[in-house]
């Protein structure tokens, strides 16, 4: 049985779970979050309590019972608190600015990178070298994150580039003098 299947998803006060079948949709306070389940796999909510079970041991089932169960806990978090990944850019003349709901980046390029933010996500730059994107669907969240440190990731010779807040990043020699 699958550790994380089994575990029941808390459903916070503010927030509401709708199944319909196969179909989980999660509202709360940030916004609304739907979700396709497997079909052979059960969902109920009871008294603020959601649980996933599924009804046999099957190898697609038993790989989709914890999944689920992790899928549908994530939407109950993103709908009632939200999701934040915080970047940070490092190098000289590195800087970003919010232009509307779009951000500017410059990054050593002839030229200043633009990345416009999609439906659901939203910037904050607390300072020219920080950048908060925050939204309630954590796949999104981070998929916008990588998709904003690819422009510039970080290199191994003097660590320039865009990384995560909190993120190690090995550092090479170099050439060695004689």
């Amino acid at each position: 049985m699958s550790r994380i299947g089994k575990k029941p998803v808390q459903i916070p006060a503010g927030v509401e779970v709708a199944v319909d079948g196969s179909h989980v949709t999660v509202k709360g306070p940030q916004g609304q979050l739907e979700l396709d389940v497997y079909n052979k796999l059960d969902v109920t909510v009871e008294d603020g309590v959601l649980t996933v079970s599924r009804p046999d041991d099957e190898r697609e089932t038993r790989a989709r019972h914890g999944l689920t169960r992790a899928l549908i806990q994530n939407m109950v978090t993103g709908v009632s608190e939200g999701y934040t990944k915080a970047l940070e850019l490092a190098g000289v003349g590195y800087r970003v600015q919010l232009k509307g709901t779009s951000l500017e980046l410059s990054l050593g390029y002839s030229h200043p990178v633009i990345y416009d933010a999609p439906a659901g996500i939203t910037f904050e730059v607390p300072d020219n070298t920080h950048i908060n994107v925050k939204g309630i669907d954590k796949q999104q969240v981070g998929q916008v994150a990588a998709e904003i440190r690819g422009k510039r990731p970080p290199e191994p010779y003097k660590g320039k580039g865009i990384h995560y807040v909190g993120e190690h990043i090995r550092r090479k020699l170099g050439k060695a003098a004689k």
